[in-house]
């Protein structure tokens, strides 16, 4: 029985997207149970917080702005910002069990304590998130869902962008890098529609990484096999 059947006054959510991949090594598996209990965002399991309650974004990182990743895959990029960042707090939420026991490992050696972890579905944060919380997000490769029939699964819908809109605070921004091209043609109709504007000072800026940007094995993955990567960076409005 999962939480929502705990508490069935809670919205019913698919979970689309692996949970699991290929078996966990001895020390991904001690990592999990002995970090990530520690790193998880408070206040987010239904159990914790059945009311679904507002959390203080203050009590997670004092006075630091927050950014938020979104599917963090296996947490180069988060890692990253994390350790050139120490003045900022992360949260990164991903549902893949093997990409969160990377991020794990990833986090004991460069040392970071600046980032929190929900492993599990970002609309779980949405619910609890108070307005204007967040200072910046990225959605980094997501999955594209390329059968039309799945569009409406993937990120840039208005189902996930309105509540997205709801906790970023004026002016924040929401990074998006993708190699489909049918999903950069989504983006740039769905998320102005939600009260974002897109920042291009010229055509090819979409075409050009952000200067803070790592490269990803998802970005070596889609150069290896010719898929030209794209960089879309939105501004929330009001």
């Amino acid at each position: 029985m999962d939480d929502r059947e705990r508490h069935p006054d809670a919205t019913r959510r698919n979970l689309y997207g692996r949970r699991h991949g290929r078996s966990l090594k001895p020390g991904q598996r001690a990592a999990l149970g002995e970090l990530l209990p520690g790193l998880r965002v408070p206040g987010v399991d239904w159990e914790q917080n059945p009311g679904r309650r507002p959390i203080d974004p203050g009590k997670l990182f004092g006075e630091c702005p927050i950014w938020l990743e979104i599917g963090f895959g296996a947490g180069e990029h988060l890692v990253y910002q994390a350790t050139r960042r120490p003045d900022v707090g992360f949260i990164g939420c991903e549902t893949f069990v093997n990409g969160v026991a990377a991020l794990l490992g990833k986090l004991r050696l460069s040392g970071s304590r600046n980032v929190l972890i929900h492993p599990g579905d970002v609309r779980d944060l949405f619910d609890v998130l108070p307005d204007g919380s967040i200072s910046k997000v990225f959605i980094l490769y997501p999955d594209p869902w390329p059968k039309k029939r799945h569009h409406r699964r993937r990120f840039v819908t208005p189902e996930f962008l309105a509540p997205l809109r709801r906790i970023m605070i004026p002016g924040a921004r929401l990074r998006i890098a993708t190699d489909i091209p049918d999903y950069v043609r989504q983006a740039l109709e769905e998320v102005p529609n939600a009260g974002f504007a897109w920042r291009a000072e010229r055509p090819s800026d979409w075409r050009c990484p952000w200067s803070d940007w790592p490269s990803t094995r998802y970005e070596r993955k889609a150069l290896r096999e010719e898929r030209r990567p794209h960089y879309l960076t939105f501004t929330k409005l009001g």
